[in-house]
């Protein structure tokens, strides 16, 4: 069974301007790490479709998804936030974006692959209900899990979010709905400065304080992911997978490696073939250090494939 990469190139068109960190350069990053590294030729190639307004309803109000359309603009930038802004093709690309793991979770699925990485931008996990936030506009893991939920019947999906950024806008979404675990590790105190004390039964947040190390990282996986997964016994997992939390990114202010990273892969497929048929769909979140984004990347794919 094969490792799904599914991408698309409207994702290159989405430019927030010179400087901004969530730049084009982190897909083509990505791709170029997975080539130097021989993987590329070992993956299933899927490109991306468009999500539609209604499987976009499935997490966002309707009032929301049609302000978004309004917004895309003909020329130039405008923003959504403050630092979320859209270009003409931004629309498009996050349709895509959200598409992309939607399509993920088809064929994970139906049986066609094993599992899957979604390269793709903009990231999801700041997007609430009715808000864009932190570069994302779609909540794309989370419309792919409420996919996962309606269309194909799962009763319990696990979400797990290792950026060194909270999944607010994941935890707005699910926070009241027990189908769905968010297990999230975090630095705290930062942005966007919530979830140290939001947790319930099926949101498992755990802060991590600033230059934590990956053994702090992984001892917090053991302690409390793990556990919580196991009694939820999820039936498909998704990972919003942020490499940002890697030592060489000044985005964060946590101490991982590659090798953390390949770490937290290892325990997803641990728990994923003991409850789930091993159905595992991950997708790019934040990452903005180009070198350690591709080795990091090439890294958690390479435990996908178990290459």
């Amino acid at each position: 069974m094969q490792t799904a990469y599914i991408t698309h190139p409207e994702f290159l068109k989405h430019d927030m301007g010179i400087g901004h960190p969530e730049c084009p350069a982190r897909i083509q990053a990505i791709q170029d790490q997975l080539i130097a590294s021989g993987l590329f030729d070992f993956l299933k190639h899927y490109e991306a479709q468009k999500a539609s307004k209604e499987e976009l309803a499935l997490v966002h109000t309707q009032e929301y998804i049609e302000w978004v359309f309004s917004q895309s603009p003909k020329s130039g930038l405008i923003d959504l936030d403050g630092d979320t802004l859209m270009n003409p093709y931004t629309l498009d690309a996050a349709l895509y974006a959200c598409g992309a793991v939607v399509k993920a979770v088809d064929l994970v699925i139906s049986g066609e692959v094993q599992n899957a990485f979604c390269n793709i931008r903009p990231p999801g996990h700041h997007a609430k209900r009715a808000g864009a936030s932190g570069f994302c506009i779609f909540n794309n893991v989370a419309v792919a899990a409420a996919h996962a939920l309606e269309h194909h019947g799962l009763e319990r999906i696990a979400i797990a979010d290792f950026d060194v950024h909270h999944g607010d806008g994941t935890e707005d979404i699910f926070h009241d709905e027990p189908r769905v675990m968010l297990c999230s590790t975090f630095q705290h105190p930062y942005y966007p400065y919530c979830g140290a004390d939001s947790g319930n039964d099926h949101v498992i947040n755990v802060p991590l304080a600033a230059g934590s190390s990956g053994e702090q990282f992984r001892d917090a996986i053991t302690e409390q992911w793990l556990p919580a997964l196991e009694r939820f016994r999820p039936q498909m997992i998704l990972i919003s997978a942020g490499f940002d939390a890697h030592r060489e990114d000044d985005m964060g202010g946590l101490a991982l490696r590659e090798s953390d990273y390949l770490w937290v892969t290892e325990m997803l497929k641990d728990i994923a073939k003991r409850h789930a048929n091993g159905r595992i769909v991950s997708a790019l979140e934040g990452g903005y250090s180009l070198h350690a984004l591709g080795r990091s990347v090439m890294t958690h794919i390479k435990s996908l494939g178990e290459f």
